[in-house]
């Protein structure tokens, strides 16, 4: 019999109302540390992005994906159009592990401060392509909101080690983050992207951890993700609840931590239905110093491996990301 609960829930709402020096929202920095301590997934709801913003941005997404290819691959890297400069950002066709997909960086990010960094995952796309005026502003919109959202959980880790919440800042600047705001859409799929060697399952996306921070997913009704508890190795529906988002620890979280908060596995059953998920990846800025003394000590040091090294590897694993 599956627990229902498994995944636990948290209204996060008081932080957003009072910050983090109130007894009560205290009470919910420690419920996420638990959820990230034994399960490393939780749900949020009072998170104050409105439910009918997240279902114009999810058709925003469908529409996309309902262009045809020859519109779709205008956004392609360059593996999959030799016209385009783009690498990292953009669209990637479906026969490359099962989904399509939209990568998008800060919309922020202009052409011109993209060929002044010259950094290999800050590159500029041209959205208008595909994309109207109108649905631009949505998107635009909706990555504030989520990065602010995504920001205020990595500010409850902060408090968990007596810390000042702004040294955030210090991890994530809007411009250089390389957070990522995703839409995956997973078509009919006639075979399943792989069988699960641990228990057989038929499997629409791999078992993986993810690479960043936080992941903040908002998945449709549809459902089909499940998460593995660490000991047991027994997997776990994350229940559909159209009012919440789900969120999962990363690798970086787990660097950070010192292997504190693990990044957790988990994976998507294979349902033969079109479904769309939009994962937002909150990942810090390309050149924050990935060093343990950000959480664990008194006095932050300014060494350690670049953040934009440490995602290099991490994304080697997936097959989209090999380019």
């Amino acid at each position: 019999m599956i627990k229902k609960n498994y995944i636990p829930t948290i209204n996060i709402s008081s932080i957003l109302e009072k910050g983090f020096d109130t007894k009560p929202t205290l009470k919910i920095v420690k419920e996420i540390q638990k959820a990230c301590l034994d399960v490393g997934f939780f749900q949020i709801t009072g998170h104050g992005i409105k439910l009918k913003n997240i279902n114009k941005i999810c058709k925003v997404g469908e529409n996309f994906f309902k262009l045809n290819i020859k519109n779709k691959l205008k956004l392609a890297p360059k593996k999959w159009n030799k016209k385009n400069k783009n690498v990292y950002r953009g669209y990637f066709p479906n026969d490359v592990n099962g989904k399509e997909g939209l990568d998008l960086g800060d919309l922020k990010v202009t052409k011109k401060y993209s060929k002044r960094v010259k950094n290999q995952y800050i590159e500029y796309l041209n959205i208008k392509q595909s994309f109207t005026t109108n649905n631009i502003s949505k998107l635009s919109d909706y990555y504030d909101d989520i990065f602010n959202l995504s920001e205020i959980l990595f500010k409850s880790i902060i408090k968990i080690y007596n810390k000042d919440t702004d040294i955030s800042k210090k991890a994530f600047s809007r411009l250089k983050t390389l957070s990522t705001l995703r839409f995956n859409y997973y078509p009919n799929q006639t075979k399943p992207v792989e069988i699960s060697k641990q228990d057989g399952v038929a499997l629409g996306c791999e078992t993986h951890v993810d690479s960043g921070i936080f992941t903040v997913l908002y998945q449709n009704k549809k459902g089909g993700l499940q998460v593995q508890n660490r000991k047991t190795k027994k997997w776990y529906d994350v229940p559909f609840n159209k009012n919440a988002l789900v969120v999962n620890t990363g690798r970086a979280l787990e660097y950070l931590s010192k292997g504190r908060f693990k990044a957790t596995n988990h994976r998507v059953l294979w349902n033969k239905q079109k479904r769309l998920s939009v994962p937002f990846f909150f990942e810090p800025s390309y050149d924050f110093k990935m060093n343990l003394s950000f959480l664990n000590k008194k006095k932050l040091t300014n060494s350690g491996l670049r953040y934009d090294k440490f995602l290099n590897k991490s994304l080697k694993k997936f097959v989209e990301y090999q380019r």
